[in-house]
């Protein structure tokens, strides 16, 4: 009789050498490093970021000029350089109340959020510019994209002039919403008894994290997430197969002229969660590469994110070599999944999240 499949399978399956248990000190202190040296530090940075922001509108509003203008729009890019960091954290406290939208609603295929903000400014709905109501308003209407357009988009400059008065409330409105769901995050994260101690005390009373593979998954699953979001929802929004496919006004901060500073900001957090983690130290002898292969990668990723490279992205799509870099990032980052969703979690014995590495 031929044996069955189900019985080879089970053969094949005992035959394998067993995989050593993921050591579980080890596993808990690689967890309190992300906490402690990068998500804890990346929450107070945008929040002292978005609180400065809010002072700035304050001034604006107090004073408008052309130069308290300026200090508006440079400490708004401030703002996304910090949410860039801490927006590859997507679990945690940032799932309660919506804040992940709230907070940035993108991509907004269907222009709903341009067209809520310009409702408001058209109606003068003074109900905008109180952050208390403004909160309970739509996603789309209080966060950065709807900030963005009030200081970069259409008759923005009016904001230099007393004729913005109710355009810069609502801004006002906009970044004091923003700063206190900043505030909300960080505590959450620096309480002892919330996020941070179900993450790092996994275990078989632990309803979240049951086992230091399940605590570690949520860790790589950051990075291929991140990964995957940069690729295949920023970069490819944006970037065609060939020039004529690209379409520069479907980038994000694309009127604020921070698309890329946005990726870059996303990627250099993945390399420092990981490297702040220290989960290459998990790798066996014979994965002992795969680390130094991920470090190699993250820096040509970043190379061709570099600040100096942060021009409008129209300008950087009209830029053949510029877009060569751009093209290139997309093979870097496809890289990066290969590297972190497989052989990494191949090695150590993780499993990572359903559909992180579709879509490729």
């Amino acid at each position: 009789m031929r044996t069955s499949l189900i019985t080879l399978f089970a053969i094949l399956i005992f035959a394998m050498p067993a995989r050593a248990a993921i050591d579980e000190a080890k596993a808990r202190s690689i967890i309190t490093a992300a906490i402690s040296d990068f998500v804890r530090p990346v929450y107070a940075d945008f929040a002292q970021s978005t609180q400065v922001l809010a002072e700035g509108l304050k001034a604006l509003c107090a004073t408008p000029s052309q130069a308290t203008l300026d200090v508006a729009r440079k400490r708004f890019t401030g703002t996304v350089a910090a949410w860039s960091q801490a927006e590859i954290i997507r679990f945690g406290p940032i799932t309660a109340e919506n804040r992940q939208d709230r907070i940035l609603f993108w991509p907004d295929r269907r222009g709903i959020g341009l067209k809520q903000v310009q409702a408001i400014l058209s109606s003068k709905d003074e109900t905008a510019t109180d952050p208390a109501t403004l909160a309970g308003k739509s996603v789309a209407s209080q966060g950065l994209g709807a900030l963005e357009f009030v200081l970069f988009g259409t008759d923005a400059e009016t904001l230099a002039s007393p004729d913005g008065a109710f355009r810069c409330r609502y801004a006002a409105a906009i970044a004091a919403n923003l700063d206190g769901m900043a505030d909300d995050l960080s505590a959450a994260w620096q309480d002892t008894d919330d996020i941070s101690w179900l993450w790092s005390r996994f275990g078989s009373q632990n309803d979240r994290y049951r086992n230091a593979e399940e605590a570690l998954g949520e860790l790589v699953d950051v990075v291929v997430h991140g990964l995957e979001q940069v690729r295949d929802v920023r970069l490819n929004g944006f970037l065609g197969a060939k020039p004529d496919g690209d379409k520069p006004k479907s980038a994000i901060y694309w009127r604020s002229g921070q698309t890329v500073s946005s990726l870059s900001g996303n990627l250099a957090a993945m390399h420092k969660l990981m490297q702040a983690s220290g989960v290459g130290a998990l790798v066996s002898g014979e994965g002992e590469w795969i680390p130094d292969a991920i470090d190699y990668e993250f820096a040509n990723a970043e190379a061709v994110t570099a600040p100096e490279r942060d021009e409008p992205i129209d300008q950087l799509l009209g830029d053949p070599a510029h877009r060569a870099s751009l093209e290139f990032l997309r093979i870097a980052t496809s890289s990066l999944s290969g590297l972190v969703g497989q052989r990494l979690t191949g090695d150590i014995g993780l499993t990572v999240g359903f559909s992180s590495l579709d879509g490729d």
